[in-house]
């Protein structure tokens, strides 16, 4: 037990030790650098997975009083260290300048992830906490782009903000209970102060995951930075701390009652719909699957709300499918990126032809975030859906809302992707399009290997991570589900379906076909009149209430930094009335106070 729990340790300061030390390594020395990363990571994923398989499935809590490892905290670091392998592999071909810099922030946002996961001390967490959010901001803004620069100052001040309010929390805990142990903590709702502790503490991790209404720096974020600092921290590495948080919370640290699970409910669904439904007319490639990184957090959220086993396991399960399957869409976006240098729907097309193998494993993880069967993101959603419905066993009379969200929440996704991969991958080519090649094995191989995980965790759902990482996680053997799903069955009715299709479509095809080449009005058709598909649901603004709603979000009307920064000018510019640099005022001023401090001076 002290040999694994000075383990702990070592798995959250070795990487942090390792990219300060690549910071200092020159860049004609970037080989160095990158075995160092390699390396690094791969130890870690390695450690990682020793902590979690050290003892059986369902081993008592190892700890110190800085670090604790128990089924929650190893399910998190396992996947904090695979996300942090793939990435460090995909960013030997992504990355071209700042190696020792970039690689230095990526090992230590390692560390800093797996101090925060493995914390047994409140105030370990929020110090690990937030230095990965200076971390975060630094990798945004390392390609030194004055918009990348706004977004990262944005992402800082947002979750350092909602830091602010953790810190707040973790005082009412050590007031109402006397100790910042997370182990010894466990308090009823049933006050102001324990109210207060969680909604400071579930806003901190709503603001980490992206959930609404403290979403808006994850969209600039995804569009303005590297898309491997993307994938890396706003889609896997944060989504994973934000929900782990919450679900650290509510399931450990406070006995959850019906008003706090109706919040964490209504978040969820608000989160699913909003988010999606603005993901339908983004123009950008990166900034839409920004928008679809909020909306699956709600499906998270909702499933730790229903406060049941079922949907408290598929919302860990999708938490750990959306990093996947996010991941692999956000590399994907930067392959593309890549090569055409650019992230314009508008200017993209027809890349399939040229880029086979980011197409198949795009095309993979689209349908795997949509939930489609038999991939991982079907499979997590439907537990979310039982959890929804047995909360109508138990006489919720709002279940049916909830489902009603998540299951629209869905076609909306699918639509959207469909609008993705005609966008980019099909249709005519543009002229980004022209002479490409596919990505560099660096960059394909964490790719491939992401979209080979959404096939494998769909298809043997039950067997592989159900049984081997979530069931642990929540402490259950077995759980009782209300409908009935066989991966293996369906999958062969899949491809049985898929099969002959194809054979009816070859046996109906003309045997001879004549090509035509495309005109428009007997001319060749110019570069304006290609049908790119940016626009697929533009047409949806002409609904009033849609549109007004579309009208407002490009104004920020629901940017809650927007907001806040313009009262604070409110704010600031009455005091710059009254600090205008004349002499009289300031006399004012102080005869105002020394009057003020002889009225204290007399009362006393």
């Amino acid at each position: 037990m002290n040999l694994l729990a000075n383990f702990l340790a070592y798995v959250v300061f070795i990487p942090i030790v390792i990219g300060i030390l690549c910071l200092f390594i020159s860049e004609k020395l970037k080989i160095l650098t990158k075995t160092l990363v390699f390396i690094t990571t791969l130890i870690i994923l390695a450690a990682s997975a020793h902590i979690f398989i050290f003892k059986p499935m369902y081993w008592p809590p190892v700890q110190t009083p800085a670090f604790m490892a128990d089924n929650l905290s190893a399910l998190a670091g396992i996947g904090i260290s695979f996300f942090a392998f793939l990435t460090a592999l995909y960013s030997f071909g992504f990355i071209e300048k700042n190696n020792g810099r970039y690689f230095g922030y990526v090992l230590m946002a390692l560390g800093s992830s797996l101090g925060a996961v493995f914390a047994n001390n409140l105030i370990v967490l929020v110090a690990f906490w937030g230095f990965l959010a200076a971390l975060l901001y630094l990798l945004v803004s390392i390609q030194g782009r004055q918009r990348a620069a706004a977004s990262a100052k944005k992402a800082l001040i947002m979750i350092g903000g909602t830091d602010a309010l953790m810190i707040f929390a973790i005082g009412l805990i050590w007031k109402m209970t006397g100790t910042f142990a997370m182990d010894a903590i466990r308090i009823n709702l049933n006050g102001v102060f324990p109210y207060a502790a969680f909604i400071f503490m579930a806003i901190a991790s709503f603001a980490k995951a992206g959930a609404v209404p403290f979403h808006s720096w994850l969209p600039d974020v995804a569009e303005d930075g590297p898309a491997s600092v993307t994938a890396y921290l706003p889609a896997s590495l944060d989504k994973l701390l934000g929900i782990y948080l919450l679900a650290r919370v509510s399931l450990n640290l406070f006995v959850m009652n019906n008003v706090s699970n109706l919040a964490l409910l209504s978040v969820g669904a608000i989160t699913i719909i909003f988010a999606v439904g603005i993901a339908l007319v983004q123009h950008d490639f990166k900034r839409l699957l920004g928008y679809h990184a909020v909306s699956q957090v709600g499906y998270m959220i909702i499933g730790i709300g229903t406060a049941n086993p079922v949907g408290i396991a598929g919302g860990l399960f999708h938490m750990l499918n959306n990093a996947i399957y996010k991941s692999c869409l956000f590399l994907s976006a930067g392959a593309v990126e890549k090569r055409t240098h650019t992230s314009d729907l508008a200017k993209l097309g027809g890349l399939a032809k040229y880029m086979p193998i980011t197409f198949v494993s795009f095309l993979i993880a689209s349908l795997s975030i949509s939930g489609i069967p038999p991939l991982n993101g079907f499979v997590s959603k439907w537990m979310i859906y039982q959890g929804i419905i047995e909360l109508g066993n138990n006489k919720n009379p709002l279940w049916i809302l909830w489902l009603v969200c998540a299951m629209f929440g869905s076609a909306l996704t699918i639509a959207s992707f469909m609008k993705l991969l005609h966008a980019v991958f099909l249709g005519r080519p543009s002229d980004a399009s022209l002479k490409l090649k596919e990505a560099g094995i660096s960059m394909t191989a964490p790719i491939i290997i992401l979209a080979s995980v959404c096939i494998i965790f769909g298809v043997f759902a039950f067997a592989v991570p159900l049984r081997l990482l979530i069931m642990p996680a929540i402490g259950r053997e077995a759980l009782t589900y209300i409908g009935i799903w066989s991966p293996g069955i369906a999958t062969s009715l899949i491809l049985v379906g898929i099969i002959l299709g194809g054979l009816i479509y070859m046996a109906l095809i003309p045997k001879r076909e004549r090509l035509v080449g495309l005109f428009v009005g007997g001319e060749d058709p110019e570069a304006l009149e290609r049908v790119s598909g940016a626009e697929f649901y533009d047409t949806v603004k002409d609904v009033k209430i849609l549109g007004s709603m579309y009208e407002k979000e490009a104004r920020h009307a629901f940017d809650i930094y927007d907001i806040s920064r313009k009262s604070l000018e409110v704010f600031t510019k009455f005091f710059q009335r009254l600090h205008n640099g004349v002499l009289p005022t300031y006399l004012v001023w102080y005869l105002l106070g020394m009057i003020a401090m002889f009225i204290i001076l007399f009362l006393k």
